[in-house]
């Protein structure tokens, strides 16, 4: 069972069956702000439980910048390709707008130094999305979704 809100402030409660998941995709509407969900877990015995978790922690702290401001991995995985490696292959490891940066440990990942304005994140992932395209002809599609009405507008 979930619960989300949508944008009229609508109060939804859904089935598992009703979100039709899969790997990265939920079938739910895009609308959708999850604020509540119930999970089902099974009994599995706590050192190999707690072994995995330590696992996990370890690749993700060598691969990912977890200690750094991040919203998590930018941009979806184009069919056949990893969005990181056509990022890094466009050359933008490290490339900066504003307070925003391009993770040099994973190019998937974009950094807020401190100081990034969402203006500033908005253009850097444009920046890279145009870059990609250029070098690879590869359209990249944002992951994270973003809120909120663009600059310049209703002002």
């Amino acid at each position: 069972m979930a619960r989300a809100v949508d944008r009229a402030g609508k109060v939804h409660v859904l089935g598992v069956g009703e979100m039709d998941y899969s790997y990265r995709h939920c079938g739910a509407p895009s609308d959708f702000i999850f604020t509540q969900a119930l999970f089902r877990g099974k009994p599995g015995d706590r050192a190999d439980i707690l072994a995995e978790m330590d696992g996990v922690a370890e690749y993700r702290a060598e691969a990912q910048p977890v200690k750094a401001r991040t919203g998590g991995s930018t941009f979806k995985n184009p069919e056949g390709h990893s969005a990181w490696k056509l990022i890094d292959a466009a050359g933008l490891r490290g490339f900066r707008v504003g307070g925003a940066m391009v993770s040099e440990k994973h190019c998937n990942f974009l950094i807020n130094e401190g100081e990034a304005t969402a203006a500033d994140i908005e253009q850097l992932g444009e920046t890279i999305r145009e870059r990609v395209k250029e070098t690879s002809g590869i359209s990249l599609e944002w992951e994270i979704r973003r809120l909120g009405i663009p600059g310049g507008e209703g002002t």
